[in-house]
Order: structure tokens, then sequence, then C-alpha cells
């Protein structure tokens, strides 16, 4: 591919390459890279000249920032239809990856949030470094928990996965893999190294050569608050145990979460809760695609999007404007069918 491509392409040594490559956009991800990606991938799982894929991001900030919000927020003013597509097709990526029945290395260096998790974090062998920033941000724009995250995050130990979910708060690589996104620490000045590693010798022995044990995880060390406060029924019964807790970070954790979107912190919980009963990750992506699509046509998808991307002013005006003033009808509106139904080819 030429260089000015957003989606770099190549194969060496039997290896796969997939390269995103908007570095001064921290590669976030727009629907011609979704769509750039998916046929390689099929083709790849297919051909038996290729025996594994590696995917990383261009330039020193990260692999992807997540999804192009800019776009997202252009069609949401409008019907809505575009972004609904482009998640349709991300989702369906999602599942891909996460069926892909070959190594799928993913190079989570650097800031790692919304959809880049999506494109990493379903592969088979899951590298974090000492720079990586990782979120699921998406309760502080209007949307909801989406890209399989709300698998993982359902699954995780203790209430971990509700704390990150309703704080968006980044976390570095021990969390990563202690709350299951990630599986091998590699520090990042031997990243390149690594790469080159599984190029030439194998994933096994790149591994082997390079990554090392993960420092102790920060949030598992606060499981007991976070585990106790987070347990509420409703996300004001968890932000009230954590205004009234002695821990500093719970008081911390409140803040965050009154600066989200009102409406999505009771989604995410909802979705979160029946995540954990879901089988597979097709199952969660279909439910994700559901709440996505109503965030499409949400005042606070547009205005999350407006305050934090468009006017940059970081002060949105949420409606419904308090968690008191969200309704259990409110919330089940979220799930109710899309458009259509993701279908998984």
């Amino acid at each position: 591919m030429a260089e000015n491509e957003d989606v770099l392409v190549t194969v060496e040594n039997g290896v796969g390459l997939i390269t995103l490559n908007r570095p001064k956009a921290i590669n976030s991800l727009t629907h011609p890279m979704v769509n750039a990606m998916s046929p390689v991938l099929r083709d790849w799982d297919r051909n038996d000249d290729i025996s594994a894929v590696v995917v990383d991001g261009a330039g020193e900030r990260g692999l992807c920032a997540g999804g192009d919000l800019v776009a997202l927020h252009h069609s949401a003013r409008a019907d809505g239809s575009e972004a609904r597509q482009f998640w349709y097709d991300e989702y369906v990526l999602n599942a891909q990856i996460g069926r892909f029945s070959k190594p799928y290395v993913a190079l989570m260096d650097g800031i790692v949030m919304g959809g880049g998790v999506g494109v990493a974090v379903h592969g088979s062998v899951r590298v974090v470094t000492d720079t990586t920033k990782m979120a699921m941000p998406e309760v502080g724009i209007g949307l909801i928990p989406d890209v399989g995250g709300t698998l993982i995050l359902s699954r995780a130990p203790g209430l971990l996965g509700l704390h990150a979910a309703l704080t968006g708060a980044p976390f570095g690589a021990p969390d990563a893999i202690a709350m299951g996104f990630a599986d091998h620490f590699v520090p990042h000045d031997t990243i390149a190294e690594f790469k080159r590693s599984v190029i030439t010798d194998g994933i096994d022995a790149a591994l082997s050569a390079h990554a090392v044990e993960s420092p102790p995880s920060p949030l598992l060390a606060e499981r007991n608050w976070i585990d106790e406060c987070f347990a509420g029924d409703t996300v004001e019964d968890i932000v009230a145990a954590l205004r009234g807790h002695d821990a500093g970070p719970a008081n911390d954790a409140a803040n965050l979460i009154a600066t989200r979107s009102p409406i999505s912190l009771c989604v995410a919980l909802e979705a979160i809760r029946r995540a954990a009963k879901l089988d597979t990750l097709e199952d969660v992506l279909r439910q994700e695609y559901r709440t996505s699509s109503a965030c499409s046509q949400s005042h606070d998808f547009v205005e999350g999007t407006r305050a934090m991307v468009i006017d940059k002013d970081r002060n949105p005006k949420w409606s419904p404007a308090s968690l008191a003033a969200v309704t259990t009808a409110d919330v089940e509106a979220y799930f109710a069918p899309a458009d259509r139904e993701l279908e998984f080819s």
C-alpha cells in the first residue's frame, strides 16, 4: 500500500502486518479503515502462507485512540445512519478478530481507547507496555462501552470492570492484564525488537526473549473498596457508597462519575450486568449494537462529542441532567431492537 494510506498492510516471512496509520489522530479508526482491515483478515485466515498477524499503530503516541468521533458526531446530528453503519461494520470486525484461527498479536503500546480496544483485545496474543494507557471512556461522551468491551468488563475480577466502565478512567498495563484486556508485558523500549522477533523467530521465541513479569496491578490492590462500593443496585447507590467511603480514591471515583452522562452511566451498568449472562462475544456485540444505535439518536452523544471533540469546552449539558432523573424506561429503551440485528458471516 502507498505510504499515505490509513491502514498499511504487508506480509513478511509469512506474518501478516497491519499498521494503523493516522499518527496525527493517534490512529483513530475511520469507517474506511475498518472496511480495509476486514477483507484482509478474511483472506489471511484462509491463506495457508500466513502463519500469524501483528497489529500496531504508527507514530509514538499509541495504537489507537478510538473511533473517529468527529465523523460520528456529524452523523448523529443528522439521522445517525452513517454512525450506525460504522458501528455495524466495526463490531463485525471485532467478532472476526475474536474468532481468527491463527495467532493475532496486538501491540498495545501507548494510548489504546474505545475502538482501539476493539481491534486489539479480542486477539490471542495481547501485549502491553509501560507506556500503555488504556480506557473505556464512552460514558464521558454520551456513549456506552462497546467493541466487545462489556464482555471483558463483565468478567473482570470482582467489580473492577464496573469501576473502569463508570469512571471511564485510564489504566495502565498491570491493570489491563489483571482485568483480562491483555496477556503479556513487554517494555516499551524493546517493543520494536519484539515485533521483529515475532517475524523472524516466531511468537513463542519473541515472548521468551522480550516479555517480562508485569508490575503489580494498582486496581487489584484497591479491590476491597471497589467491590464494596460498586455492589450497589443503581449508579446512585454506587456514588453514595463511594462518597461515604474513607478511601481517598473512592471519592476521586465519585467525582469522575459525576462528570459523566447520567443516562450513559445507567445504561452501562445494565449492559455490563446483562453481558455477564451472555455466552459469546457475538452475543455481546449484538447487545452493544442496540445500545450504540440508541446513542446515535440521543441528545447526550451529540452533546458529549460536541463538548469533547468539536468545541472542546469540556462542559457537556447532559439530559437527563442527573442520575435521579433517569427512569427505568429510559434505560430499557437502549436495549430495544436496532434498525437491524447484527449478523456475522
